[in-house]
């Protein structure tokens, strides 16, 4: 039993569909769970209608036609028949969220979120699935929401393993023994049956959630890189392919922000030692990486940036000590207002934190501070992590800059910095 995940940038168009369905047919003897994200940014463009949606402006509707547009020209270009029932099937996903729209928002902006944004991995799926059929794949669509169940945390499910582990047993195995199945990455469902998100970029970690319930033989996740690189080539013209990764390393990697996995990826994968595969659909053939329980130290320092940062600083008003006291108050504080740490720092009188600039969060969360604390704050920083840093690495990343705040243990060093201001 192994499982494939396919990210967005793999089903971006209808040639990246008919590319997944010929990866999928050189592996049709297998046990096969395919989970597949939305095509491309339409993520992004349902977050955009969501906004449109819950403001009350006047471009909603308009927004919902360019997404129902985009899938349908996918439609027209693999399948030519239009009578083709997928046609009906993709126009009737969308019929719950027109039916949304009608009304005036009145339920929390999180739950509006889930019932909109999930559409998109909804409809991608039933495509996918569709187009593998027509090549004469044995192939089921199924619910992802069946089987992964969440408690009410909408945006952020939390699952329900007990139960996850279950539904997956009771239903999704039967099928699995008879047919290929496609379900979605990113959603789930609570007790009442309301759809829920597991977090941005969530479907690496509903095909972790997958594999470990079906105890599979492995997870391979098909990106448009070669494999886990040592940097973002955005930030680098020279970078490296780390071909052997261990769980502890890619969970590092991922928890300071290497977009080529989820942060929740890895945990049920090591809890089941399930291998994971990272590697290109651009050219399936080709190594990637693979991360495993072997302990393989990283061969090559990784450089991990991430821009758009606030930088805030708590000082106590009376000038007493930063204590655990103070500490607790403070984290109670961020996770009141959903704000993810990037990395901290303390002394004897004050205790600063990076996370990613979210201006409504931000301003909220100075609000609630400042009321026993004195605080300072900075924006428009970037912080990058050297995992496996030397002195030399350190200098490559700051020329030109001022460093705000470093941070280094033995294995990892953290900077938040800023441009320096060169006059002539």
């Amino acid at each position: 039993m192994e499982v494939y995940k396919f990210g967005g940038a793999s089903v971006k168009d209808a040639p990246g569909v008919i590319n997944l369905a010929a990866i999928v047919a050189s592996q049709e003897q297998k046990e096969l769970l395919i989970v597949v994200s939305a095509m491309g940014k339409i993520t992004n463009k349902l977050e955009e209608l969501t906004h449109a949606y819950l403001e009350q402006q006047d471009n909603t509707n308009q927004l919902l036609e360019e997404v129902k547009a985009f899938h349908f020209n996918i439609l027209t270009d693999l399948f030519s028949d239009q009578n083709d029932q997928v046609y009906n099937d993709i126009a009737n996903s969308f019929v719950e969220v027109e039916w949304l729209l009608e009304e005036e928002p009145n339920d929390a902006p999180d739950y509006i979120y889930d019932q909109i944004v999930s559409i998109g991995e909804i409809v991608s799926t039933k495509i996918v699935a569709a187009y593998l059929k027509k090549t004469g794949c044995n192939v089921t669509w199924a619910d992802a929401r069946n089987f992964i169940h969440t408690d009410n945390t909408y945006r952020e499910g939390r699952v329900n393993w007990e139960k996850t582990e279950q539904e997956i047993f009771r239903k999704l195995v039967p099928l699995l023994e008879q047919t290929i199945v496609v379900t979605q990455g990113f959603i789930g469902s609570t007790s009442e049956n309301f759809t829920t998100t597991l977090g941005r970029d969530g479907s690496d970690y509903s095909a972790a959630i997958f594999s470990a319930c079906l105890n599979a033989s492995s997870l391979t996740i098909w990106k448009d890189v070669p494999g886990v690189l040592n940097a973002d080539p955005k930030w680098f013209d020279e970078t490296e392919r780390i071909p052997r990764l261990s769980y502890h390393d890619a969970i590092e990697l991922a928890y300071y922000g290497a977009t080529i996995i989820h942060p929740k990826t890895i945990k049920p994968l090591q809890n089941k030692n399930i291998p994971l595969y990272v590697r290109s659909f651009l050219d399936p053939v080709a190594e990637g990486t693979d991360i495993t329980s072997a302990d393989n130290h990283l061969p090559v320092p990784s450089f991990i940036f991430k821009v758009n940062q606030a930088l805030i600083s708590i000082f106590p008003k009376d000038f007493s000590f930063i204590i655990e006291e103070n500490l607790s108050d403070i984290f109670s504080l961020f996770h009141k207002h959903k704000v993810k740490i990037n990395t901290m720092l303390n002394s004897a009188i004050s205790f600063s934190v990076s996370f990613d600039h979210d201006p409504a969060k931000l301003a909220a969360l100075i609000a609630d501070l400042s009321v026993h604390y004195k605080v300072k704050y900075n924006t428009g920083l970037e912080l990058v992590t050297i995992r496996y840093y030397n002195q030399q690495t350190i200098d490559r990343v700051t020329v030109n800059k001022n460093i705000i705040l470093e941070v280094k243990s033995r294995t990892t060093c953290q900077i938040v910095m800023r441009d320096k201001i060169i006059t002539e």
